[in-house]
């Protein structure tokens, strides 16, 4: 069986690494043949943090990470054909998401000849290390055809976990959380839900200096705080019909630290279980506005891992069967970052890679652009 090598490239919201994966597809068949995680420098990361955030002499920071980051990427896809045992020469091709900046989709406020998104890690510096042709820029491809600009996934999730006749949920707990919703008459539903991790996240960096909760250990030392949690469940985004998508725009510690200053003083750890419960609640609200009674749904992304996340979710979610995607083949770290090896194939095939009705787009596009390796 001849094979059809391809990388995909990932750094989501979180900022916490760069994840690699190689994926080998033929026909219908979708084999994750090798995987590896890239840790992001310390100081790199509180550098696009600073320029998420809005910095001084933002073009200058942008052009030097947007190099960095590059070479980053391009180092990862080539740590990781050595680790698989594969000459560059075979690969066909690295679908490289990049690293968001900024996100600003279309709304009611933004008409789409205003929306815009921001990925850096340059693709030509990837393509010329690796000496990889490199397929980028899906996102703003994405907002160029009309579209959210996220979430990109669905259409993969229809492509990986689809099965006739049956009802599943992909959800992918990110810095955001997305669900792709894969109905049993092959129509799809997809769209961000609000924070997945990105505000548990800031706040334990915020107080303890740490980059995540492990397993939810420290939000399951406070308890719920309902004042707070109504006051950040009456944020705007959850009221919006889909398409839609967010970032770090709408949820961030900025944000949060105004809240809580409107609030009588709540313990550290009592903000955190109500962060767990803020995104559990914002996810499984979703999944029962748009899907049926015994669905399935199978969660991926880093969001998984937290222990105490996961078993609230599936505590909400009564009536549904609730696993990782590791049930249905794929480990749910590297679902992301297969799906931008497979649109990369869908560039380079020129087929479709979105579904038009989760974006918003205009119709099926061949997202990302092409640089030759």
């Amino acid at each position: 069986m001849s094979k059809h090598y391809y990388i995909g490239l990932m750094s989501g919201t979180s900022l916490d690494a760069i994840d690699a994966v190689l994926v080998n597809f033929n026909g219908d068949h979708i084999e994750l043949v090798h995987s590896l995680s890239a840790t992001l420098p310390a100081t790199l990361k509180t550098q696009v943090l600073e320029l998420c955030g809005g910095t001084a002499d933002e073009i200058e920071l942008l052009g030097k990470l947007d190099r960095e980051l590059g070479k980053l990427f391009a180092q990862a896809a080539l740590d990781l054909c050595k680790s698989a045992g594969i000459s560059p020469i075979e690969i066909r091709a690295i679908g490289s998401h990049g690293q968001t900046v900024r996100h600003r989709p279309p709304d009611e406020q933004r008409v789409n000849d205003m929306a815009f998104t921001l990925q850096i890690g340059d693709p030509n510096t990837i393509a010329e290390i690796s000496g990889i042709t490199t397929v980028a820029d899906f996102r703003r491809r994405d907002i160029a055809a009309g579209g959210q600009g996220a979430p990109l996934v669905p259409a993969f999730h229809v492509a990986a976990f689809s099965q006739v006749g049956i009802e599943r949920l992909i959800v992918n707990i990110g810095g955001m959380a997305n669900i792709s919703l894969l109905k049993a008459d092959g129509e799809v539903i997809g769209f961000d839900t609000g924070p997945g991790n990105v505000l548990m996240d800031s706040w334990i960096m915020h107080c303890q200096g740490h980059t995540f909760d492990r397993d939810g250990a420290w939000a399951q030392s406070g308890k719920l705080n309902q004042d707070l949690l109504e006051t950040l469940l009456q944020d705007p985004y959850y009221s919006v019909h889909g398409p839609k998508s967010t970032g770090r725009e709408q949820f961030n510690l900025a944000q949060l630290l105004t809240v809580l200053e409107s609030l009588p003083r709540i313990p550290p750890a009592d903000v955190q279980a109500t962060l767990i419960e803020l995104t559990a609640r914002s996810i499984c609200d979703a999944i029962g506005q748009c899907s049926q009674k015994g669905s399935e749904v199978f969660i991926c992304g880093g969001g998984s891992a937290n222990q105490a996340l996961y078993s609230r979710i599936q505590a909400l979610l009564t009536g549904h069967k609730v696993a990782t995607t590791e049930a249905l083949g794929i480990h749910p770290d590297w679902v992301e970052a297969a799906a931008f090896a497979w649109l990369a194939k869908q560039n380079i095939m020129n087929l479709a890679g979105n579904v038009p009705a989760v974006t918003g787009a205009k119709g099926p596009r061949i997202l990302g652009a092409v640089h030759p390796g």
